[in-house]
């Protein structure tokens, strides 16, 4: 990701899409910015749906109805490491490689690293749904696709749309 203006160009880009659960893998959201920053032309816009940073910070182990925060909300330079024999992706493979690394962005630093990196927020959104199962056993599957905590739903956002524009 990060070798993506020397490979795709500086400003070659009317859009940069970054879908949901793909900031987690990324220990800097300041560089993230930047590189989506250097991809758009100016006036390029950015359309970003992120699993929420609350979301991310909450026990997703817990099997009675509480909803309790285990992780950081804020970047932090260490990764929470994870060793868990499979994966979110439903699959019959084996892993040999088991350890993954993630890191939390808080909707503040986000918002500040796309600005910081010269885009404008246009929209930002939180909603109280995601598009897959988040806490099993806890949460309801809406006609819209998307999932809602079963008790709370009110109480917690999971993901978020943000919408941003290249100045220039």
């Amino acid at each position: 990701m990060y070798d993506a203006v020397a490979r795709l160009g500086a400003g070659s880009f009317d859009l940069v899409f970054t879908g949901i659960g793909a900031l987690c893998w990324l220990p800097s959201i300041t560089r993230w910015a930047q590189v989506v920053a250097d991809l758009l032309r100016p006036g390029g816009r950015l359309f970003l749906r992120e699993g929420h940073p609350t979301m991310w910070t909450v026990d997703d182990t817990r099997t009675d109805d509480l909803l309790v925060l285990r992780f950081p909300y804020f970047e932090q330079e260490e990764a929470v490491v994870w060793d868990e024999e499979g994966t979110y992706v439903e699959t019959d493979v084996t892993f040999t490689n088991t350890v993954t690394h993630s890191w939390n962005h808080g909707i503040g630093e986000t918002v500040t690293a796309l600005s910081e990196a010269g885009l404008d927020l246009t929209m930002l959104v939180e909603h109280d749904s995601v598009p897959w199962e988040a806490f099993p056993g806890r949460m309801t599957h809406l006609d819209t696709g998307e999932w809602r905590l079963t008790a709370g739903g009110e109480l917690l956002p999971l993901s978020y749309t943000l919408q941003a524009r290249k100045r220039g």
